[in-house]
């Protein structure tokens, strides 16, 4: 599926990933690839990408290694998930 991070002031990613986690409202969930459509709101926590993903370098400190992802700590947002695509509008 194609992920693409966004903030206020940039695109911090782009591309391919095997399945995203997120934190919603009610507690964080995961998408994998044919996801059903989806809007929902995200509240504080991490966002959490699996698979094999390359950061560009000037983004890559904003970003942590877990156990097996790339993790991006947001303060809340919003995602969509529509056609193998989603879309992190994140605070």
């Amino acid at each position: 599926m194609f992920l693409e991070i966004v903030t206020p002031e940039e695109t911090l990613y782009s591309g391919d990933v095997e399945s995203v986690s997120v934190p919603g409202m009610e507690g964080d969930f995961q998408m994998l690839d044919n996801h059903a459509p989806i809007v929902s709101l995200l509240t504080s926590g991490t966002v959490k990408m699996y698979g094999n993903i390359q950061l560009h370098k000037s983004v890559a400190d904003k970003f942590t290694k877990g156990n097996g992802t790339i993790d991006f700590k947001i303060k809340g947002g919003v995602l969509e998930m529509k056609d193998n695509r989603a879309i992190v509008l994140a605070d």
